[in-house]
């Protein structure tokens, strides 16, 4: 009697199914209300200030400790989405960044910010890696691109939300009912009993369990870490990680003190940072979801090195060179926009990353990497405010330009991988 064939894998489909559309509607929700919970801060800084009479210095280790804890999560969750599952560990850390937003609404002083803020950057941690693992190892190669930048989408509209409430609705309820607001995330763990688990995933266990000869399963009994960094990954994880540590420079450098630079030095409003902001966040959103098509027609490395080179020049634009580009608003306007849909490049590490490293460490690689180097940005608020005093904003944030620039020519070290089949 012959044996019943194996049903397909996901990633077999030529279409997606509806499998497909539960785990890309979930992980665009997490990592769209992590984002939103990541960047509310930046536009409440002002009102936080005059509440609790923080100093700038104060300000700055605020906002960095929620951009440094993602690198701790990274590694936790990348742990936990190895080990666990990829739902387990993305259920885990949508309740962290919610229960992190509660005590920052309650927080009574700024200590109570910091570990409510500590907090959130621990979850935020989490999303990223689990959810595009799991993205990468369930949808078609010919499709994997597009599909990893409609989940990725899911950042520019949280920090479009987070400038929509910070700009328009704080001033008229305050930054603790913000942070009360943000609590709203946690419905997304409702629809989590529905999320199939990768089957990919699912495999790669049972054949650990199953003590096979396979030389994969062998070295996936070694120490994650280990794995990474010595042996037959080493050279790859670590050109890896540069490469998203410069972009991740370039992005920080700018975002993180953008509202302030255009507040302090441009001389906007609240509303008017707000206006300029929604419309870097348009062109973002653009950006994010042209760059899957782009990268999976061309190639992975040259749609992201197009894709930096928009971003620097953006960038440029709208800080060393304000006078001749972005001192008439609408120019200017452009500008941002622009620089927006350069941030394209975030689209390419779901696909990528989870075309590069096997099963084995997928989670963990790809949480490691982007939170890590996310986590090392804690210090680009501090080198932000010493610039600004001697140069003023904009030199610190025309930073971002170059960093920009550097990954665009570092993505040619890696490999290209596109179409690449992912295997057990």
């Amino acid at each position: 009697m012959r044996a019943a064939a194996a049903p397909p894998r996901l990633s077999d489909h030529l279409r997606p199914t509806g499998a497909h559309l539960r785990i890309l509607a979930l992980a665009w929700g997490a990592w769209c209300t992590g984002f939103y919970s990541l960047m509310i801060l930046s536009f409440l800084l002002k009102p936080i200030q005059a509440d609790l009479g923080l100093t700038e210095r104060e300000l700055a280790w605020l906002t960095g400790v929620g951009v440094g804890m993602t690198g701790v999560g990274g590694f936790l969750f990348g742990w936990m989405s190895d080990r666990l599952g990829r739902r387990v560990s993305l259920a885990v850390s949508i309740a962290a960044f919610s229960v992190g937003n509660i005590l920052c609404a309650l927080a009574p002083n700024a200590l109570g910010l910091i570990l409510g803020r500590a907090l959130v950057g621990l979850g935020v941690g989490g999303t990223w890696g689990g959810g595009q693992a799991m993205l990468g190892e369930t949808f078609p190669p010919a499709l994997r691109g597009r599909y990893g930048a409609v989940a990725q989408s899911g950042a520019p509209v949280g920090l479009g939300v987070a400038a929509a409430l910070g700009s328009f609705l704080a001033p008229e309820i305050g930054w603790r009912a913000i942070f009360l607001l943000s609590v709203a995330p946690a419905l997304i763990l409702l629809a989590w009993r529905y999320l199939p688990e990768s089957d990919v995933w699912l495999e790669h266990r049972r054949r650990l369990a199953a003590g096979t000869d396979d030389p994969e399963i062998a070295r996936a009994r070694r120490p994650v870490l280990l794995q990474l960094v010595s042996g037959d990954l080493a050279g790859l994880f670590t050109r890896a990680f540069l490469l998203t540590f410069f972009n991740m420079s370039a992005y920080w450098f700018a975002v993180v003190w953008l509202p302030r630079y255009l507040q302090e030095e441009r001389g906007l409003s609240i509303v008017g940072t707000g206006v300029w902001t929604l419309v870097f966040v348009a062109g973002s959103i653009t950006g994010y979801l042209s760059f899957g098509r782009v990268s999976d027609a061309i190639g992975r490395r040259p749609a992201f090195a197009l894709y930096c080179g928009i971003t620097a020049a953006g960038l440029a634009m709208v800080t060393v060179f304000w006078n001749t580009f972005a001192a008439d608003p609408r120019t200017g306007l452009l500008c941002m926009f622009v620089a927006g849909v350069g941030t394209g490049t975030w689209s390419c590490y779901g696909p990528y990353f989870s075309e590069l490293f096997p099963t084995r460490v997928r989670g963990t690689a790809m949480s490691v990497i982007m939170n890590v180097t996310r986590g090392a940005q804690f210090v680009a608020p501090l080198v932000l405010a010493a610039v600004a005093r001697q140069w003023g904003l904009a030199s610190g944030i025309a930073l971002a330009a170059a960093f920009a620039a550097l990954a665009g020519a570092w993505v040619w070290t890696l490999p290209e991988t596109v179409g690449a089949r992912i295997e057990v």
